[in-house]
């Protein structure tokens, strides 16, 4: 058995900006083409219903999907991530990773405090990771993850 490595606030961060910038690649096109350059200098929150679908749902079910299936986003895997179920150290439930999804918004608020949380915390758990009952893991290269083992 090995020892645990918690991810903490700033590797988990760069995985963040990571996943960010590919979805700005997928979605940026799609937007322009949809709206025009009018939708990066516009005002309006929402522009439409391929707006909200493109900018909210999409990266939403992308995210969730990602995360049921390998234990993490993008951005994660390219810096050897996992997520894992605080308790058992396994793969989570679905339902673990659609309410840490969720939770996200919870940790924004206020001033994005539960993802700091992450920084301070003993297992280096954000709000969202304690609310659905996750962790974020290290793995070695090489080192199969929870899914495989």
């Amino acid at each position: 058995m090995h020892e645990t490595r918690y991810a903490g606030f700033w590797i988990r961060a760069g995985a963040a900006l990571i996943d960010s910038l590919l979805i700005l690649i997928v979605i940026a096109p799609l937007l322009t083409f949809i709206y025009g350059m009018g939708y990066w200098r516009g005002e309006a929150f929402i522009y439409g219903p391929a707006d909200v679908l493109i900018s909210y749902v999409a990266p939403a079910v992308l995210v969730i999907l990602f995360w049921i299936y390998k234990s993490a986003t993008p951005g994660k895997i390219w810096l050897n991530l996992e997520i894992v179920d605080a308790e058992t150290g396994r793969e989570p439930r679905t339902s673990q990773l659609i309410k840490r999804y969720f939770a996200y918004y919870l940790s924004m608020l206020p001033f994005c405090l539960g993802f700091f949380a992450v920084g301070s915390d003993r297992r280096k758990q954000g709000w969202h990771d304690k609310l659905a009952g996750t962790l974020v893991v290290r793995r070695n290269r090489g080192e199969p993850s929870r899914q495989e083992v």
